[in-house]
């Protein structure tokens, strides 16, 4: 693993590198490893309390505690609550541990982000939310990162639109998590 620290603070005029140092510079911040799950089918749920997305994580053993993994997320999805606004809040969980989430505020839902929210009047709307969190985990045990969704009121749809009528018009999607391990 390199270790960039080890590396000269400064450099002046006429300084020359070590193979040591050269090999430390050559494997600093490069992508070690990448890992993704893509879920191609839908999911649904009417849980007012976060829940698993089944199909939605991947796991990694990062080879450093030193390491940091990128998590990329991409969710889509949709809700619904008959006639009045609902809303699809969804959650990073490295483990049991939720990240990057907002700030406590009150009785306020700290989530990472929302989405498919129907607002009265407003059918057949499909969202689109990507997330790029750069987490640092300090373990080089297999680490699980899953993204889980609750609804305030109603239900949300993962992949698809409330309303899932048979036509060409009615769009089936992906959604994704996918994990870069980054040399420190």
């Amino acid at each position: 693993m390199a270790t960039p620290t080890s590396l000269p603070a400064t450099f002046v005029a006429g300084n020359v590198l070590t193979a040591a140092q050269m090999n430390n510079l050559r494997g600093a911040f490069r992508i070690l490893q990448v890992v993704s799950t893509t879920k191609d089918d839908t999911f649904t749920s009417s849980s007012t309390s976060f829940t698993d997305i089944t199909g939605l994580s991947a796991t990694i053993t990062p080879s450093s505690t030193d390491s940091e993994i990128l998590v990329l997320a991409n969710v889509k999805g949709s809700s619904d609550n008959g006639t009045s606004a609902s809303s699809f809040f969804y959650r990073l969980v490295r483990g049991a541990t939720a990240i990057s989430v907002g700030a406590a505020a009150g009785s306020r839902t700290r989530a990472t982000g929302a989405l498919g929210t129907r607002l009265t009047g407003s059918a057949f709307i499909l969202h689109s939310d990507t997330v790029v969190y750069l987490d640092s985990p300090n373990t080089t045990s297999a680490t699980t990162y899953k993204v889980q969704g609750l609804t305030g009121a109603g239900t949300f749809y993962l992949n698809r639109r409330e309303t899932d009528t048979d036509s060409s018009t009615s769009p089936r999607t992906v959604s994704s998590i996918t994990l870069l391990e980054v040399s420190a």
